[in-house]
């Protein structure tokens, strides 16, 4: 076991320590409540991570069985979340044991990337027939339209955006793509006017109409910028950030977590932690690259994907560059569900690491 753990990439495990640090420093300055039970989630994914990274995944795609039953798994738990979950903050997220709360959507991630890797890594010479680009559509479709209607229009197009960026570094045809995403603006601008519901429409337009209800949807954006505005270089302070400790800035563990680190660290602390989480991806990619088949290559490839959408979201969103679909920056944002689900890949692409290190 430890001189499987000497093979690890350690660059990735003191990414996560720091971006964990940096959490709960965060978490800690916005509400001292939630700190223990995040200290608890990180504690997890680090045994999470432990674990998952002993075991050689390499034979799970000789398993189609087990790759299918995974995926079949979480449709199972979206179905049950959809019907019988309580509705939390308006939507049927999370399944409920006690105290805790488990979003179903995650393991859907985790599913779709599992069974993409399987489908894409022995296809990706075929990859310019129809049919290799409308199944993974099929595969995506069921937990999508699940996810949608919870509603989480967040998560439903972090499983968009894994179909795609699979299609496009697997060798598509551009014309395919372009006719592909033709149909795909045409299914938005139908589902704009018959699925989206209000408040979903008002936040994409609020995105480019800044001014556009300051009081109401406009509001939690309005505020998390005036945090990174008035941050400086060097920051307020810790727990002396105004927005966050005179309850200004709304969710501020959670969507906005970005400014409420910004207000009190200022922009070189706002830096650090980009530079943190951007030599976490760098590390993942060179496992990708490293790794002796294709299944682990897109193991790593999907695991990227998921990551950049999160971040690109959830700091696009507390600069105003992104509509607040309420996604969690990775190992960041309070919560444990994404953080498990986080900790679950990086512990796979650990194991990846060590089968490339021996």
């Amino acid at each position: 076991m430890f001189s499987r753990l000497r093979h690890h990439d350690w660059l990735i495990n003191l990414c996560f320590l720091l971006l964990a640090g940096m959490s709960l420093l965060t978490i800690y300055s916005v509400d001292q409540s939630n700190f223990w039970q995040q200290v608890i989630w990180f504690v997890l994914g680090a045994v999470v991570i432990l674990i998952l990274s002993q075991i050689d995944w390499r034979p799970l795609i000789n398993y189609r069985w087990l790759i299918f039953g995974i995926y079949l798994a979480s449709l199972l738990l979206l179905v049950i979340t959809y019907l019988f979950a309580p509705a939390i903050r308006g939507a049927r997220s999370w399944l409920v044991f006690g105290p805790v709360q488990l979003q179903t959507s995650e393991l859907a991630k985790l599913a779709l990337i599992i069974l993409y890797s399987y489908y894409f890594a022995s296809r990706h010479v075929t990859i310019a027939r129809w049919q290799n680009i409308i199944i993974p559509f099929i595969y995506f479709l069921p937990p999508a339209l699940l996810v949608f209607f919870q509603p989480d229009l967040g998560t439903t197009l972090v499983l968009f955006g894994l179909w795609l960026g699979y299609l496009l570094v697997s060798g598509i045809r551009w014309r395919h793509l372009a006719l592909g995403l033709v149909v795909i603006g045409l299914m938005s601008f139908w589902a704009w006017n018959n699925l989206l519901v209000d408040y979903q429409r008002e936040r994409i337009f609020a995105l480019f109409h800044p001014r556009y209800d300051p009081l109401g949807v406009n509001y939690n954006v309005i505020q998390s910028k005036i945090a990174v505005g008035s941050a400086g270089i060097w920051g307020r302070g810790w727990q002396r950030g105004t927005q966050v400790q005179l309850g200004f800035l709304p969710e501020a563990g959670t969507d906005f977590i970005f400014a409420a680190f910004t207000e009190e660290w200022g922009l070189l602390g706002a830096l650090f932690l980009l530079l943190v989480f951007a030599v976490l991806i760098w590390r993942i990619l060179l496992a990708g690259l490293r790794a002796e088949n294709n299944f682990s290559k897109l193991i790593c490839l999907g695991t990227i994907i998921v990551f950049l959408i999160h971040f690109i979201f959830n700091v696009g969103s507390a600069l105003g560059l992104t509509p607040v679909v309420g996604l969690p920056f990775p190992f960041f944002s309070y919560g444990g569900s994404n953080l498990l689900t986080a900790a679950a890949l990086i512990g796979i692409i650990q194991s990846i690491v060590v089968k490339a290190s021996f």
